[in-house]
């Protein structure tokens, strides 16, 4: 069975203070640390780059979960993997024509590969990329259009995430888009494991209730599925 993890969205949080903010959500039960990274190309907005993820690893050996939303991911692997990223996941719609060379770049810094798709995207353009030896080891499915924190969660994309969990019953799947307290029993029980909250748990006010809510809902969504 698939681990449950809890991975506050950082692009929440108060980036004056990342560090003591990073801490927080760490001592609030959180697994990972989800980091956004746009270029202001691939989505209109423009968020931070390997120098932040840099600086935030020297106060946290928390694992950074690093979400390129960047028309050419290679061009951040170098940088990210010497900044201290843990993972590092990619979108399909930039990558269709090097994928492989993106996948075996990212291994050989020792950061986990990862891919992401948009709403608009259909599921089956991630499929090659979870096949051989150079697969990617999560699949991040956008409930949102990626680009913008505090938007609605788009409950039609658990088709992608039912679709996933049943070809691939131990890959992480992870949701990122309005996920809190409301919507986290359509993606539990979807079968997403890696659970992305940003405006639900910054904006709590006991964020460590929200996270073990998060948690308490995959693992009874698994243990439901397993039962049966």
């Amino acid at each position: 069975m698939v681990k449950a993890i809890i991975a506050p969205s950082m692009l929440s949080s108060d980036f004056a203070n990342l560090a003591s903010e990073a801490e927080k959500m760490i001592h609030c039960g959180a697994d990972w640390l989800h980091m956004d990274i746009m270029d202001g190309h691939f989505v209109p907005n423009l968020t931070i780059g390997a120098p932040v993820i840099e600086s935030l690893r020297k106060h946290t050996k928390a694992y950074l979960d690093c979400h390129l939303m960047v028309t050419n991911p290679l061009d951040y692997v170098e940088p990210l993997g010497k900044a201290g990223a843990s993972g590092f996941t990619f979108h399909v719609e930039a990558s269709r024509d090097n994928w492989q060379e993106l996948v075996q770049r990212i291994k050989s810094k020792g950061m986990k590969p990862g891919v992401s798709l948009k709403p608009g995207t259909p599921i089956e353009e991630v499929y090659p990329l979870l096949e051989g030896e150079n697969s990617v080891e999560l699949v991040l499915v956008m409930t949102v259009e990626p680009g913008f924190g505090g938007q609605k969660f788009m409950p039609e994309m658990m088709q992608k995430v039912r679709e996933l969990r049943k070809k691939y019953p131990s890959l992480d799947i992870e949701v990122d888009g309005g996920l809190g307290p409301s919507t986290i029993e359509m993606a539990a029980s979807a079968g997403a494991n890696c659970i992305v909250a940003g405006s639900s748990v910054f904006g709590a006010p006991d964020p460590a209730h929200v996270i073990s809510v998060l948690r308490n809902s995959v693992e009874g969504a698994q243990k439901g599925s397993s039962s049966i």
